[in-house]
């Protein structure tokens, strides 16, 4: 099985942009490169020390600013700063000081009240202003949202960075980094955080986005794109501007797959408090400044403020940020600002975009270990309003699409295409990684990183593994050692070659497979394989199981290993895809599966002439699967892909035909599937996964042909399979089958106050099957001791709890129904490990 971290391996051992390090070396554009002048701080009452919330900080003399949070502090940051930096507020006296232009520094500040005294105000009950603003932004929400518009087109710059933060002078001194040494001379500091931080990834790109409002479409085109340390045309797809969108005009904002509601959501009165800070003229527009923070602690809001549009009341501009205490995993902080432009005097449209997220993957000490900054900064202009073009051009399933001429890699031009110049440090991040690339140090790391990823060891053309098969143990073989490996990328990265074999103690057998992959095309998709093996297999093993031979597999196991056949295989296909989304796969298979003393192979009558105990059953069938998924993104390397989700059901049907008479094959059957999946958000109530499937068989065929419902006799959880069920204890030749799970990610046990801090998250479940087998099945072949009909529907349900530690879940399951069966278990735990955050 080929190891998911292949598919992210582009983004490891991809080639650098040259054009960067020549343009550095000789200077010759040394004079456009931007100097940022970053202030963080507090602000204090300087007679109680208490901390001053909301308070306006701005580089005097221009329209650059911000307000204290919560606790009183602020960070600046900007390319035209002034000399000095300003804190005001009612009450209190106007403080300057002055700061250090292109440089990061911290300015406390502690304001003297006003002594001036004011006459006596009489304060009477009534609504709070702040609140009236609400409203009225919340009934214009449909006139500002750019979303409604029929029409939108627009160029957009796209610029996602990747620091690795807490660069101290101890990490600095670590033996293990001398030879990296020169790397730290990229190192700065944030303004938000105060972290010392070392620019390691840094990705541009420049689209033109088109946009429809009915049906809701939007296509982005790439026209230039240029990525630190890779050269993939997937990538760059997807760090184009459709990555992580933010709409605040929407109820709720989807962040790392959880619902954060909005601060102008129709409800939103029901999780925030407002408070009217301010009023001031912004680009000639008089706005009124609106902070709000949460009504209640650990939930998915946010806390920051918002400028308003005293005539449109629409959103002008915002800072918030996810609120600390929120149920997300290894996001310290995540901040997000926008900016808005009148356009032709009525549409309101985003002109600036901007997303930090903090990463850490500990909390514990965090300010000491290694983690990340990750930011998104997004810049648009050339708006064109509600000018249509043909309607073919919306029609097609690509989102997002990379013109031929996109790979732009000199700096000149590059020059003339940004939205924004890059800063000094920024602009180097392009020489830093293909020196990196140049050490043999950093590439042993990075090959030390994929052995334990990936589980295999890369050496030149070869990657030997995966490791954690080299030992097993089950009831046929018992001890089994095995030594596999495939080409790496370094042999070709069209054709990969793979081959393993195999030798149990018990049985005294040698095993063995091979096969090969080669990449017709990449994007669009198209792949032919080819394989063979002659090894023991679990048949009725859903396919997220372990391997036969994964040593966990052998270790974690509430049954023996008793009911494996050995299995003879040759198999080739051919996929096809049409474009993103839709996708054949044509395949032929020819098998020879040998009966095991556990699960012998009975057949009534075979073309009249009656038989008993025939030990292997040999098929040959031709398939032909179709896969739609509208609007689906993947992450691709250079032989797999990941997918990355789609906003639409994943729908897959899979028909195959069993030819008799070919290859000594014995039986003719038709075998139709049709599945159903998704996921989605439930408001602020986490998200759901369901799977629908059905099938059918018809013809005369054993048992073992027939569908033979998906068992785990293992302590580890495995979603896709029915848990408390035993192999081969269900089959079925026609059958439907569901599978219904809810994360709540903590929305009961965050009310615990004992429980909220450890950040445990709730997760039910609820699967079934029913089905039956026809007379005729049922008369052919003789079905095992322990294996039945579904006649009556198969349920169980269970109730886990995960994020302990952050990635392992427990699961408690019971089964509800055939209670009568022998050697089953009513109730199960089980454990399984998940990453997310």
């Amino acid at each position: 099985m080929m190891s998911s971290f292949r598919k992210f391996r582009a983004l490891l051992t991809g080639y650098a942009l040259p054009a960067v390090l020549f343009l550095l070396l000789n200077g010759s554009f040394s004079d456009v490169l931007a100097q940022v002048t970053k202030v963080r701080g507090k602000v204090t009452d300087a007679s109680t020390g208490e901390v001053l919330p909301f308070v306006n900080v701005y580089f005097k003399g221009t329209t650059i600013g911000t307000t204290t949070d919560l606790e009183g502090m602020y960070a600046l940051e900007s390319r035209t700063a002034s000399d000095s930096v300003a804190v005001s507020s009612v009450g209190y006296r106007t403080t300057v000081k002055a700061v250090q232009k292109n440089k990061f520094q911290e300015l406390n500040f502690s304001l003297q009240p006003d002594q001036i005294s004011l006459s006596e105000v009489v304060i009477r009950p009534g609504e709070n202003p702040a609140e009236i603003i609400l409203r009225k932004v919340i009934d214009n929400k449909p006139l500002n949202n750019s979303e409604k518009l029929d029409y939108a087109q627009y160029e957009a710059y796209t610029k996602i960075a990747l620091d690795a933060n807490n660069i101290t002078e101890r990490f600095k001194d670590r033996k293990i980094l001398k030879p990296f040494q020169f790397i730290f001379d990229f190192v700065d500091t944030s303004a938000l955080t105060g972290k010392a931080y070392l620019p390691v990834f840094l990705s541009e790109t420049v689209s033109e986005v088109y946009y429809r409002g009915t049906p809701k479409t939007r296509r982005e085109i790439i026209t230039a794109s240029r990525i630190s340390g890779i050269d993939n045309a997937s990538v760059s797809q997807l760090l184009g501007d459709m990555i992580q969108q933010v709409n605040i005009y929407d109820n709720y904002i989807t962040i790392f797959q959880k619902n954060f509601i909005s601060p102008i959501s129709g409800a939103a009165l029901l999780s925030y408090r407002y408070y009217l800070v301010d009023s001031a003229f912004i680009e000639n527009q008089w706005c009124y400044k609106l902070a709000f923070r949460p009504r209640r602690k650990q939930e998915f809001t946010f806390v920051g403020n918002m400028w308003i549009h005293d005539t449109t009341f629409a959103v002008k501009q915002f800072e918030m940020q996810i609120v600390p205490d929120a149920n997300v995993n290894f996001i310290n902080d995540l901040q997000l600002s926008q900016e808005f432009t009148l356009v032709d005097g009525r549409y309101w449209m985003l002109s600036r975009d901007k997303l930090i997220s903090d990463f850490n993957i500990t909390e514990r000490d965090s300010a000491r270990n290694i983690g990340f900054f990750g930011t998104k900064t997004s810049s648009y202009r050339n708006f064109i309003i509600n000018q249509p073009r043909e309607k073919e051009f919306y029609s097609t399933p690509v989102v997002t699409m990379m013109s031929d001429e996109a790979r732009i890699s000199d700096e000149e031009s590059w020059v003339k295409l940004r939205h924004e110049s890059l800063t000094e440090r920024e602009s180097k991040v392009y020489q830093m990684i293909d020196t990196l690339k140049t050490l043999p140090v950093f590439n042993t790391w990075v090959d030390v990183i994929q052995m334990i990823t990936t589980g295999y060891y890369v050496k030149g053309k070869m990657e030997w593994g995966p490791y954690m098969s080299t030992l097993s143990f089950n009831q046929l073989e018992g001890a089994r050692i095995r030594l596999s490996g495939r080409t790496s990328n370094a042999f070709s990265t069209r054709l990969m070659l793979e081959g393993y074999t195999a030798y149990g103690f018990n049985d005294e057998q040698i095993k063995y497979g091979g096969g090969f992959t080669y990449m017709l095309g990449k994007n669009p998709r198209r792949v032919l394989t080819g394989a063979f093996k002659y090894d023991v297999e679990q048949l009725g093993q859903s396919q997220n199981a372990f391997r036969e031979d994964f040593l966990l597999a052998s270790l974690f196991r509430r049954n023996p290993a008793d009911k494996l056949s050995m299995v003879e295989e040759y198999k080739g296909a051919y996929e096809h895809e049409w474009f993103n989304g839709l996708s054949n796969t044509l395949a032929f298979e020819q098998r020879n599966i040998w009966s095991s003393g556990r699960v012998p192979f009975s057949l009534n009558c075979l073309d009249g002439e009656c038989m008993k105990q025939t030990h292997v059953l040999r098929t040959s069938e031709i398939s032909l699967k179709t896969r739609f998924a509208y609007q689906e993104r993947f992450l691709m390397g250079e032989f797999e892909r990941v997918s990355l989700g789609a906003r639409y059901p994943v729908v897959e049907i899979n028909y195959a035909y069993g030819m008799p008479n070919v290859f000594s094959s014995d039986f003719e059957y038709h075998r139709l599937q049709l599945s159903v999946r998704h996921w989605f958000n439930i408001l602020s109530w986490g998200w759901s996964r369901y799977q629908i499937e059905a099938g059918k068989i018809w013809g005369e065929v054993p048992y073992p042909l027939l569908k033979i419902h998906p068992g785990n006799e293992t302590y580890v959880f495995d979603e896709s399979a029915f848990n408390l069920m035993n192999y081969y204890e269900f089959v079925s030749d026609q059958y439907i089958s569901f599978y219904y799970t809810h994360h709540f990610v903590g929305a009961f046990l965050n009310k615990v106050p004992l429980l909220r801090k450890l950040k445990w998250r709730e997760v039910a479940q609820v699967k079934g099957v029913i089905g039956n087998v026809s007379k005729q099945n049922l008369s052919f072949s003789e079905l095992p001791k322990g294996t039945y009909t579904t006649g009556k529907p198969y349920f169980e349900a269970g109730l886990g709890v995960e994020n302990i530690f952050k990635i392992f879940r427990v699961d408690a399951v019971w089964r509800l129904s055939y209670y009568d069966h022998p050697d089953i278990n009513k109730f199960g735990v089980l454990v399984s490990m998940q990453f997310d955050f």
